[in-house]
């Protein structure tokens, strides 16, 4: 994978030219900012939380394999009013968006404790935002959201598997040479399934690939979805897989526990007026197999960029791929 050019964040011509960018679009809201910025640098992303007259904004700037989010933060706002944040402003050209501050996370809610109330609540909810986005499917692809629909995915895999920089082949933090003939082997098993869930029907939409409690406002109105840099056209179900190994892993639940059911059929709840209940668990499994690979695939393009620190996070990909054979939540 060529990487592509990344803006200097560390230039004092970049950060004038956001500051002054910040500064008009809050302007234009009557706002002013009142301090300095607070920065959190990703290899992907570059975060300030900026301090105003009239509470926190939050400013972001994504690196080429993220730049996607801006112009998807515009349109989720725009086609699902109420389930994201409503940008303050947003620069698609550049990958920037200001937003409001969005309150409390659902990990900030729960402070470590068990109870799985609001997951039961909110899955439907984010069920529903992918149902509405849906038609609108082919606008996120022309908006520069990746593109992993089930017709698609055994042509990245295959690709992904050729990419053998990307996958530290041969070296302690990457594939073995073992691991990958197996992976390579699996080509035709998992070109096998993608036409499986395309068969089933279900429509493709965006896919957060990352919704875990950090990505997850709760407000008093309901919840705001937000991160969507590692987000795709994919099919909906995928989303399941980082979701329920997250609560797993929080909850010290195993593959298949009774919890991680209930959740599971508390999403598939709004799918149910058009498939029965056994396709739509069948199909979810489907999904959260080949979406070991869309993980990999985000990793893999939210580390095109030639930031040295990317080197911290560079076994995520080889390690989503081995978790490909691995047991699935539900």
């Amino acid at each position: 994978m060529t990487t592509a050019p990344a803006p200097d964040w560390t230039d004092p011509r970049w950060r004038d030219s956001a500051l002054a960018w910040i500064t008009d679009a809050l302007g234009r809201r009557g706002r002013r900012v009142t301090g300095p910025v607070e920065p959190r640098v990703r290899p992907w992303s570059l975060v300030w939380r900026v301090p105003t007259d009239g509470g926190d904004a939050w400013f972001k700037a994504n690196n080429p394999g993220t730049r996607h989010e801006a112009a998807l933060l515009a349109a989720l706002a725009r086609l699902t009013p109420g389930q994201v944040l409503e940008p303050v402003a947003v620069d698609t050209r550049r990958g920037w968006a200001l937003l409001p501050d969005g309150g409390p996370s659902l990990r900030d809610t729960l402070g470590g404790g068990q109870d799985l109330t609001h997951w039961e609540r909110l899955l439907p909810r984010y069920a529903a935002l992918q149902a509405t986005v849906a038609p609108h499917a082919g606008e996120l692809l022309a908006a520069g959201v990746p593109d992993h629909r089930p017709e698609r995915l055994p042509g990245l895999f295959a690709a992904l598997l050729d990419d053998t920089e990307a996958l530290l082949l041969g070296t302690a933090a990457g594939l073995d040479s073992g691991s990958y003939e197996r992976l390579r082997a699996y080509r035709t098993e998992f070109a096998g399934l993608c036409r499986r869930l395309v068969e089933v029907g279900v429509p493709v939409s965006i896919q957060h690939d990352d919704l875990h409690d950090g990505n997850v406002f709760v407000a008093d109105d309901g919840y705001r979805f937000f991160d969507w840099g590692d987000a795709s056209v994919a099919h909906p179900f995928g989303t399941l897989l980082v979701t329920l190994r997250s609560v797993a892993h929080a909850h010290g639940l195993d593959p298949g526990d009774p919890a991680l059911l209930r959740l599971r059929d508390a999403y598939l709840e709004a799918w149910t007026a058009r498939y029965d209940r056994a396709t739509l668990r069948e199909t979810t499994r489907l999904a959260m197999r080949v979406t070991v690979v869309s993980r990999a695939l985000s990793w893999r393009r939210a580390l095109d960029t030639p930031d040295p620190a990317r080197a911290e996070y560079a076994d995520a990909v080889p390690g989503w791929l081995g978790e490909l054979f691995a047991p699935l939540p539900v």
